[in-house]
């Protein structure tokens, strides 16, 4: 018997938990079935410990500003990312007003975003950023510092034991934050059941099939009893993380067609001393090494996970053909088609520089990671970490010329008739959640979508308009969601970066 629904969300993580919540306050007489595959909610890439929880907003985030051959330095990605990340902010303190969102500390906290380089080179390099983004509305407040007595100051830990015949510089702000998707991603949940939405757990989308109205059955497994479900749907959404690929495949969209994907796990070493954690509060970001794919970006990252300071260095690339950390050995064969083979063929062929990388961490041993801590830490001690698996990530591999391109970032896919979407790819994620479903519910509902205009200017005010060319409405909405979520920076204590309110040290 075929259940009826209007919306089906595949996956309870945040994309999915970000687009339910619109939906349910743009159209509240819609009905809306949410599936998930494990039991539990977030528990892929939105878990804590299964991303970096950076708050992706181009700070300090290096491979987002590159130095172009001519030795200037390209900021666009850095600001597009920012205006954003400036939606998904707008949006979290607009439903921390309305009561959709609970206590704002649960979920983000102010932290400073750094980033760090050494070599005069590279000292060069962080200088031409500093003076390229300094100048840019939201990146107001940058600092530039290059002096070892001010380093030693703000970074006591990193300070330790280093150095400084080897230059050093940093680009520090005090606006960013960290972000626990897991946390924020339960909220919404939440706010979704306590509203009539149905989140089934242990419920794995195995097909969809379109039917001839344009509509799709959703066939669904339950994982706990094998027993099945048909529900259908007028509008399917495929927030499934690393299986988006696989069913959006399964759908057979022609957009699809040529996509193929690039699993790659990531390991961090975590803090296990109070005391360290107590000497680094902010997020450090350095450069790739030399001939090293941008996902290998290292940093020193504290971390807010249920009310408590942690700190994590990494990342550690591994390898694996699964599409989820809980996924299957067979997920990468799985989804091989004749129009993505030549795709991925070519990606191998082009993209050496990650297979060497890859292979080199592969082969590091757990002293070789500590060696490689100890650019942050010069100081740094194994007995003082653990080596932790974080998630799993499925880069975009698509169709270029007769070969195929590696994209490290995350692209929305949708049916030409609007009736199915999904998201692909990785970082910038989840920070920037708000705005990618956004474009979802513009490229997918073209009709509601000028109706619904007025009340999203009520959750994002800047909606349609570039902050970063209109810096007084940037002043009002950052004033304003800083207040409403509670990301006043309390005074540093002792020059360190302050831990912030409320917020206990592990």
């Amino acid at each position: 018997m075929t259940e009826k629904t209007d919306v089906v969300l595949i996956g309870a993580g945040i994309m999915s938990a970000t687009l339910g919540a619109l939906l349910r306050q743009l159209q509240p007489d819609w009905s809306i079935t949410m599936f998930e595959r494990t039991d539990a909610a977030a528990p892929e890439s939105s878990d804590p410990w299964n991303n970096a929880g950076t708050g992706h907003s181009a700070l300090c985030e290096l491979n987002y500003s590159p130095q172009l051959p001519d030795g200037s330095v390209d900021v666009s990605k850095a600001v597009d990312i920012n205006e954003r990340f400036q939606v998904s902010r707008q949006f979290w303190a607009h439903a921390v007003e309305t009561g959709v969102l609970g206590e704002p500390s649960e979920f983000i906290n102010p932290i400073a975003h750094v980033s760090f380089v050494h070599g005069a080179d590279n000292v060069d390099y962080l200088r031409k950023r500093y003076e390229a983004l300094a100048r840019h509305p939201l990146f107001e407040g940058m600092e530039y510092i290059d002096t070892p007595d001010e380093f030693a100051r703000r970074l006591p830990l990193m300070a330790k034991g280093r150095d400084y015949s080897d230059p050093i510089a940093l680009n520090w702000s005090d606006r960013g934050t960290d972000i626990d998707f897991g946390s924020l991603t339960k909220q919404l949940l939440a706010y979704l059941g306590g509203s009539g939405v149905e989140i089934a757990f242990g419920s794995q989308v195995r097909n969809l099939d379109k039917q001839s109205d344009g509509s799709w059955n959703v066939r669904v497994r339950n994982t706990r009893t094998g027993g099945n479900r048909t529900v259908n749907a007028k509008f399917v959404f495929v927030g499934a993380g690393g299986y988006a690929l696989p069913l959006l495949q399964k759908s057979g969209i022609s957009e699809i067609k040529g996509f193929a994907g690039f699993p790659v796990s990531g390991q961090f070493l975590r803090c296990t001393n109070p005391a360290l954690i107590d000497q680094h509060n902010a997020k450090v970001y350095g450069k790739a090494a030399v001939g090293a794919p941008p996902m290998s970006v290292p940093h020193l990252d504290t971390r807010v996970i249920r009310g408590n300071a942690g700190l994590l260095f990494g990342p550690y690339a591994g390898w694996t053909p699964k599409f989820l950390k809980d996924g299957k050995l067979t997920d990468l064969f799985k989804s091989v088609r004749a129009g993505n083979v030549t795709p991925m063929l070519g990606v191998g062929v082009t993209e050496l520089g990650l297979v060497k990388y890859l292979v080199s961490e592969l082969l590091k041993s757990p002293a070789g990671k500590v060696n490689t801590m100890e650019e942050f830490i010069p100081r740094a001690d194994g007995h003082d970490w653990e080596l932790i698996t974080a998630g799993q990530r499925v880069q975009i591999i698509r169709r270029k010329g007769i070969g195929g391109v590696l994209e490290l970032g995350t692209a929305v896919i949708a049916a030409a008739d609007g009736s199915v979407a999904g998201l692909l790819g990785a970082s910038p994620g989840a920070s920037t959640c708000v705005s990618a479903m956004l474009d979802v519910l513009q490229r997918c509902f073209p009709g509601e979508y000028e109706q619904w205009t007025p009340k999203l200017k009520e959750m994002v005010p800047s909606l349609g308009i570039k902050l970063s060319e209109n810096q007084g409405l940037y002043s009002e909405v950052w004033d304003w969601s800083t207040k409403a979520l509670h990301l006043e920076r309390p005074e540093p204590v002792g020059g360190n970066t302050p831990t912030p309110a409320g917020v206990a040290q592990n």
